[in-house]
């Protein structure tokens, strides 16, 4: 059975970008080699990507023309986006699916035997969490207070008690933080 992984940079203030759609500039606190590294490492353990039609069409803008072994990664591996409202994709390896995201990821986790990657996507992450579908929650805590933006958790989530399992320090004072879902939830 496959993991669902959330993945996401989000400022010290808990923001995962600036008060418009795509503000991101942010991001650069946190890019190094050792970013990289773990970005591709990450890459490597993916059966697909799961995105929310506003990040995958960021994603599809920058991918495409995009060098080099990440790019080859996120261009090659199956992408799912959920969308209601895009009437077709045409970033290599997506399907577009207009099903309930809830019941269809259960469906993507039974069929699969490596890691889902949700990146971005704070609307479709939503209903996800709210259903305890996530198996691991990845915050890259970049060194910046935005002072306003996104949240990646905005109120009436449902509440979680999450715990660290691990924390990884990357070269620019960005911090991954790997966090599980309690058993006692």
């Amino acid at each position: 059975m496959s993991k669902l992984i959330m993945f996401n940079l989000m400022s010290l203030d808990g923001y995962f970008e600036g008060a418009t759609n795509w503000t991101l500039d942010w991001h650069q606190r946190a890019l190094d080699e050792n970013f990289f590294q773990f970005a591709l490492d990450q890459l490597r353990t993916a059966d697909m990507l799961i995105f929310g039609r506003i990040t995958y069409e960021g994603m599809a803008r920058h991918w495409p023309t995009a060098t080099g072994e990440i790019a080859a990664s996120m261009n090659d591996l199956p992408k799912v986006v959920f969308s209601r409202t895009l009437e077709r994709v045409d970033w290599k390896n997506t399907k577009l699916v207009k099903d309930d995201p809830v019941t269809r990821i259960s469906e993507l986790k039974r069929q699969g035997t490596r890691n889902l990657f949700v990146f971005g996507s704070a609307v479709l992450s939503r209903p996800l969490m709210d259903a305890g579908l996530f198996d691991e929650y990845r915050l890259g805590l970049t060194s910046v207070i935005l002072g306003s933006g996104r949240p990646l958790f905005g109120q009436g989530a449902v509440h979680q008690v999450l715990n660290l399992v691990e924390t990884k320090p990357l070269g620019t004072g960005c911090v991954v933080c790997r966090y599980e879902p309690s058993k006692n939830n």
